[in-house]
């Protein structure tokens, strides 16, 4: 028999408003990767917390190898053989590599010294065992998204975890990065590690899982092995519906050219950029990670600025400097790092939802919160977004229902041409549904979409054209009709 590793035994969590777990049972067995899905806002997260000690269970108990353990905070959760790689990345950037490696862990000398030389030499070793080219003193400042996601896979490796908790691990990494990720973690089960896995791609769940585990509305709905599910059954017990098409795409009138970029250059990062979008059409950007698409789309939106070249909006050149410029211009861009150019987590989800269309809610001088509440609330109710109240800090929602309050705010601001960068990372199969559904509504009453997405699966499903970059330049653009995923990938990897 199966040995058990982890097991939470009737799990009850509360906010005000919402109960967030009801009864939750839950085990995970030795040397095993145990998948556990479920819509944003279903509980994931917050059980989580509640294994790391990041929150304390009004209700139940935690077991590890069938003892009854009180975990108060993520030291005591580390102490036990337990680790977490959160979705949204928690490191320092102006610490080095291998200050981070060790960050709460760094080694002591007999008089209490920090043994920098025994982290010099463990950090080197762990980057050599990994084929990684950055140096231990090397800022993470420095790092890409998906470099540093590698290392945090490495922390947590590293401190010896027994069981390791890895939520959407895959989010800010490259194919081939992922198949290295999918090699540790079969090392890490060979050593007896178990792994709690959280994701919202359904085929890397069904890749690497020996067991399921489906939440909805804080209850486990189903929990077998992986090998008793097909891709259909998780997906309705996940949305409680069936989602027939997952691309919701239809046609829709093209119009003429509502934005074109010609020659856009930046030094080092992206070179002679021409493209254009017409009115009615969603127009996908492709490439692996670093090809350069992100850093165009900011210089087309103003957040960081361009060498040459221009853009035309409605057919008229204009000087977008910074945000301000593009909103007026009704050029909006939904950043890919909510957490870092999206949120302002110190405000309500009401405050973040309003914060570019402030204007249409102040008169003489003052705010009309009534105004404000009910263009929120009405957005909020499209987008489907799961909030207890208005007033509710935006920083207590899950990745997902935040990034819906994002979508929320740009469409109070009712803008022509839309940038969306990765709008469905970390975003469960029924939000992406809902979003690709807004999308279709959207190029149907003549707005214009820029999708750039790492997924060429929403890519093919929801574009009518799609450029493909590699190392800084468009490398080739295919329609509808020519879109397969060997082909685009032939573009990005420049062969």
């Amino acid at each position: 028999m199966d040995k058990i590793k982890m097991r939470l035994s009737k799990i009850e969590k509360s906010f005000p408003g919402v109960k967030a777990l009801d009864g939750i049972e839950f085990s995970v067995r030795e040397g095993t990767v145990h998948a556990l899905c479920g819509e944003n806002g279903a509980g994931k997260s917050t059980l989580m917390k509640i294994i790391m000690g990041l929150y304390k269970a009004d209700k139940g108990s935690i077991f590890l190898d069938e003892k009854e353990v009180d975990i108060k905070n993520p030291i005591q959760a580390r102490d036990l053989g337990i680790s977490m790689i959160a979705q949204e990345l928690s490191y320092v950037p102006e610490l080095s590599v291998e200050e981070n490696l060790f960050l709460g862990r760094l080694p002591l000398k007999a008089l209490g010294m920090i043994d920098w030389k025994k982290v010099r030499q463990e950090s080197k070793k762990f980057l050599e065992e990994e084929n990684l080219s950055y140096k231990p003193w090397q800022k993470l400042k420095t790092l890409t998204v998906s470099d540093i996601q590698i290392l945090e896979i490495i922390k947590a490796v590293t401190n010896n975890a027994k069981i390791i908790i890895m939520d959407e691990p895959t989010s800010s990494i490259t194919q081939s990065e992922v198949e290295n990720l999918f090699k540790k973690v079969e090392e890490l089960k060979k050593k007896g590690v178990s792994i709690i896995y959280i994701s919202h791609k359904m085929d890397e769940v069904f890749r690497i899982a020996d067991d399921i585990s489906i939440l909805r509305d804080g209850k486990v709905v189903a929990s077998k092995k992986a090998s008793e599910f097909d891709l259909e059954s998780v997906i309705s017990l996940m949305v409680g519906r069936k989602i027939e098409n997952a691309y919701p795409k239809e046609d829709a009138e093209l119009g003429d050219k509502v934005l074109e970029i010609d020659k856009l250059s930046k030094d080092k990062l992206f070179e002679d950029i021409d493209f254009y979008v017409k009115k009615g059409e969603i127009v996908g950007f492709a490439g692996l990670v670093g090809a350069g698409r992100t850093e165009v789309m900011r210089a087309i939106y103003g957040l960081d600025h361009k060498d040459s070249g221009s853009v035309k909006i409605k057919s008229k050149e204009v000087n977008i400097k910074n945000p301000a410029d593009s909103i007026k211009e009704g050029l909006i861009l939904l950043s890919e790092s909510r957490k870092d150019d999206g949120i302002v987590p110190v405000r309500s989800v009401m405050e973040n939802a309003s914060l570019a269309s402030l204007q249409k809610f102040i008169y003489s001088g003052f705010a009309h919160r009534k105004k404000e509440r009910n263009a929120v609330y009405e957005s909020f109710m499209k987008m489907n977004v799961k909030t207890p109240t208005l007033d509710t800090p935006i920083s207590s929602l899950s990745g997902g229902n935040q990034q819906k309050v994002l979508l929320s705010r740009w469409m109070l601001s009712e803008p022509d041409i839309l940038i969306l960068d990765e709008p469905t990372r970390g975003i469960d199969i029924g939000a992406k549904f809902e979003i690709y559904k807004l999308m279709t509504d959207m190029v149907k009453e003549g707005k214009a979409i820029i999708m750039v997405s790492s997924e060429l699966p929403e890519l093919i499903g929801m574009c009518d054209r799609i450029y493909v970059m590699n190392k800084g330049r468009i490398s080739g653009m295919l329609k509808r009709d020519e879109f397969s995923q060997e082909d685009i990938m032939r573009y990005a990897t420049g062969l």
